[in-house]
């Protein structure tokens, strides 16, 4: 009888311990899946942040080809609706400092410029276009 009882508590253990393996490699996998993810994510939206940037500061220089002046007002006005609403909703103050670069106010765009820049003072992107603006503003009154 104790040979019986060896082998019926053994014929318990395997599958038990197989199942523990599985529930281990199963935890491995997931776990290892979701930090890959995590950082594809981390990757691929500071990619996205990064040519936000670009963008922004080639509009300080005036394109060849741009929005007729009754459009590019109409976006301005719309900007300036949501920043009513959403005074930090930095999208808007980005398009508002975009669309105001296109129509050559520089010293509109200044106000919300800084405002981006007292919002985000890590990025040097932002700094660095508003001392273009101000640099474009004294040249204006120096003429």
């Amino acid at each position: 009888m104790g040979n019986l009882e060896l082998s019926f508590t053994h014929g318990f253990y395997m599958p038990k311990r197989r199942i523990e393996r599985i529930a281990a490699v199963i935890s491995i996998v997931s776990f290892g899946g979701s930090m890959i993810f995590g950082a594809v994510q981390a990757i691929s939206s500071g990619l996205n942040q990064a040519e936000v940037i670009p963008q922004l500061t080639a509009v300080a220089k005036p394109s060849p080809v741009s929005l007729p002046k009754s459009k590019i007002q109409a976006q301005e006005r719309e900007y300036e609706i949501v920043l009513k609403s959403e005074p930090n909703n930095q999208m808007a103050l980005e398009g508002l400092v975009n669309v105001r670069l296109q129509m050559q106010d520089h010293q509109a765009a200044m106000q919300p410029l800084e405002k981006l820049v007292k919002l985000n003072p890590s990025k040097q992107e932002y700094k660095t276009l508003l001392a273009q603006v101000k640099q474009e503003i004294s040249k204006g009154k120096r003429l």
